[in-house]
């Protein structure tokens, strides 16, 4: 788990090796405990390292391997690298280090550009070919490793973050007019590869990205998974779905054990993270001090702020070394300000804060964590699945949009200046092509695709990244293991929306959870002092509207902004989100990251 940085310049010029180094120098946080850079003629790669496999030096990145003439940095973590290390020794590849990046500049050397087939894990990866100078970018399959890019006429660079290109210079910053609309429809959603600034893209998963020394790109999208019922799983049982999915998490959350460090846990009491927590257990981790962390705050307006009294018993039911951490609304703001700085792109959720300060306590305990997250995008855990179930595919778009949309294009109209309107409704037709393609049998597998490859990657995952690598602590998520959602892509959508929603998991967790944890209401990550804007946070919000760069910026109608600051927690969304705090967030996000 790192960050990496670089640049590739296809003008005839030498790479700016001083651009990379301070690209680098901003992700010292992702990567506190070493750094490097490596240039040749038009291509400079920079990494900064977290220590997590193989500790020692010679794991130090950018790894370089003279013989096969090949260059690399890599972000995130290959859980079959030792299998793969012996599969290649085999083919006679011979390694001066015992850790995972090597690994990657190994297969490459001996799959080509197929060698992303062959990694489990979460991976954002850039190999330089020294003799044909080309440069080869690539992002894991579920997208949990971040790769932004800039190119301008003549040069493209890349790192693991959007202000460590701003730090480069050079960017356009300039918003994006389409991706503005995403952000105040989709529910502050940017699809990839576009983002808030126009002159910043993104690799969307999934992708390996080829530019040649000849100027020309390629693409090459090499995974798909079909939301649809597989023949040779035709004849199964409720049970035997149940055993294969447990067999299949089980897998990942094994795999997951990999490391040189303690790993922990994040444990909300939900039944996602609770069972990562019953399964570690039974892979005997517990018994070497499984470290389990949760965190609370003051309820306000009415809002609880914690569960504690579900983690608390699940700690105590598997022996964990259980922390808990208590968060008094008081000493939000200053949390809430570090978390938006540390935003790749501007996140509503107020997740994010308390994400920020679990990861703040995590990080003085341990370096690697396994999360639940991913679980309720995989196995149908939201109240919107089940409308899905009673239309069909035509009919997806009207009912997922009614249920997830902020705003349609009249809303849109109501909130922007007209300068700041983009041509049409571009989050409804971008979700009506997905929810359309190919490959997904039903309206539910449909809702259940854009989730998974769109929504989770540009939210949930995005979000937990962001916050834990401020703290350089590396989360590794489990339910988002390639091959058990490509199991649970396959999983007939009745036995998800079971028991109100999630039901083929749930009976999993009857097997090794306290009943208490199954059979209760579903919880959320609360921050209840973020959703009930008022004191110190209602005043942050409102200063960022009425600043300097925001009058100049103009993108709100005043009618609108003012109508909300008048009565900051009339207006939700229909996921109860603050539609005061969005258009604060944005206005934050822009500011704190220097974009006038």
């Amino acid at each position: 788990m790192c960050g990496l940085a670089g640049e590739f310049r296809r003008d005839g010029s030498r790479a700016d090796v001083s651009a990379v180094e301070r690209m680098a120098a901003t992700m010292s946080d992702r990567g506190p405990d070493d750094s490097g850079v490596w240039s040749q003629g038009p291509t400079a790669l920079g990494h900064r390292r977290l220590k997590i496999i193989d500790l020692s030096a010679a794991s130090g990145q950018p790894i370089v391997d003279a013989a096969a003439g090949l260059t690399g940095v890599f972000n995130g973590c290959i859980y079959n690298y030792r299998e793969l290390r012996a599969e290649l020794q085999a083919k006679g590849h011979r390694f001066f280090s015992s850790g995972d990046s090597e690994v990657v500049v190994k297969a490459y050397a001996e799959w080509g550009l197929d060698f992303v087939d062959h990694l489990i894990g979460m991976f954002a990866v850039a190999i330089s070919e020294r003799d044909t100078g080309r440069l080869v970018l690539a992002r894991d399959r579920l997208g949990i490793k971040p790769l932004y890019l800039a190119e301008s006429p003549g040069v493209v660079r890349f790192a693991s973050t959007l202000p460590a290109l701003l730090a480069g210079g050079g960017v356009d910053t300039t918003i994006d007019r389409v991706a503005l609309a995403h952000y105040l429809s989709f529910h502050s959603i940017v699809p990839p590869p576009r983002t808030i600034l126009a002159g910043v893209t993104k690799l969307p998963p999934a992708t390996v990205r080829v530019y040649e020394a000849d100027g020309t790109t390629r693409d090459r999208v090499y995974w798909d998974p079909t939301f649809g019922r597989a023949d040779e799983r035709a004849g199964w049982s409720e049970r035997d779905w149940q055993d294969a999915l447990l067999d299949s998490l089980t897998t990942a959350v094994r795999r997951r054990m990999v490391a040189d460090v303690p790993v922990g846990v994040l444990l909300s009491g939900g039944l996602d993270s609770s069972l990562v927590v019953a399964l570690l257990a039974g892979e005997g981790q517990a018994r070497s001090g499984l470290a389990t962390f949760s965190i609370g705050f003051d309820a306000v307006g009415g809002r609880e702020g914690d569960e504690f009294v579900y983690s608390d018993l699940v700690a105590k039911t598997f022996g964990t070394d259980h922390h808990q951490i208590r968060v008094p609304t008081g000493d939000l703001l200053p949390p809430l300000e570090a978390a938006v700085s540390a935003m790749s792109e501007p996140m509503v959720s107020h997740d994010c804060v308390a994400f920020w300060l679990l990861s703040q306590e995590v990080a003085r305990h341990v370096k690697v964590v396994q999360s639940g997250q991913g679980a309720d995008e995989i196995l149908g855990g939201y109240h919107w699945y089940p409308p899905l179930a009673g239309v069909d595919r035509e009919q997806a778009l009207e009912t997922y949009a009614k249920a997830f949309f902020d705003r349609d294009a009249a809303g849109l109209a109501r909130v922007l200046n007209p300068d700041w309107l983009a041509d049409g409704d571009p989050a409804r037709e971008f979700v009506a092509a997905h929810l359309g393609r190919a490959g997904a049998q039903t309206a539910v597998d449909a809702g259940l695709r854009i989730d998974t490859q769109v929504m989770l990657t540009d939210d949930p995952v995005k979000r937990v990244d962001n916050m834990t690598m401020a703290h350089g602590l590396e989360a590794r998520v489990p339910f988002l293991d390639h091959e058990f959602v490509e199991l649970a892509a396959s999983c007939p959508p009745e036995l998800k929306l079971a028991q109100g929603g999630k039901g083929v998991l749930k009976e999993i967790g009857r097997r090794v959870l306290p009943h208490e944890v199954i059979d209760r209401p579903k919880g959320y990550f609360p921050v209840p002092g973020l959703t009930h804007l008022e004191g110190k946070l209602l005043d942050r919000v409102r200063d960022a509207l009425s600043a300097p760069e925001a009058r100049r910026r103009d993108l709100f109608r005043a009618d609108y902004v003012d109508a909300l600051l008048a009565d900051p927690n009339a207006e939700l969304t229909p996921l109860n989100g603050n539609k005061l705090w969005q258009l604060g967030l944005l206005e934050m996000w822009l500011q704190s990251h220097g974009i006038d």
